[in-house]
């Protein structure tokens, strides 16, 4: 780069005013100048160079990193639906035997409801009978029905 003492050299006087000077070289400003550009010039051209590889790199790694991702979630996938399979047997299996253990309470409740039945069947057939039994009696004897009707016979009795 120009140095200070080079840089104040572009405001010298040329010369005194008067007459022209005899033949000499006019001043090359412009090569001047670009010999002054050309190392901030050349820095920069490599910054630009770095810049373009970084760019190009990162680029390719984005790629690259796309690319893993892609595999990474058709892996992801391909496990689910091969999960999916046993998930949905698990689910059915879980779903089977909740549906048996209901079956099984209602059958039981069912079988505990027929044996009270039974059972108040049982306490009751005896009234039953005597009373089916003292009607027939009371028909046989009476078979013009002029006789009184055996008691409870009236239907108004306890069921």
């Amino acid at each position: 780069m120009a140095g200070f003492r080079d840089f104040l050299m572009r405001f010298r006087l040329a010369g005194p005013p008067g007459r022209a000077a005899p033949g000499g070289v006019p001043a090359d400003r412009s090569a001047e100048l670009s010999a002054e550009l050309e190392p901030p010039l050349s820095l920069l051209e490599q910054a630009e160079a770095e810049a373009r590889a970084v760019r190009e790199q990162a680029a390719l790694t984005a790629e690259e990193r796309r690319r893993g991702a892609e595999r990474e979630a058709e892996e992801i996938v391909a496990q689910a639906r091969a999960r999916a399979e046993g998930v949905r047997a698990e689910s059915a299996d879980r779903v089977r035997r909740a549906a048996e253990a209901e079956s099984a309470e209602l059958l039981a409740s069912a079988e505990r409801e027929v044996c009270a039945v039974r059972r108040q069947a049982e306490a009751r057939m005896p009234e039953l009978v005597d009373r089916v039994s003292a009607l027939v009696r009371a028909e046989l004897d009476d078979p013009g029905g002029t006789a009184p009707a055996a008691p409870g016979a009236s239907g108004a009795g306890s069921p």
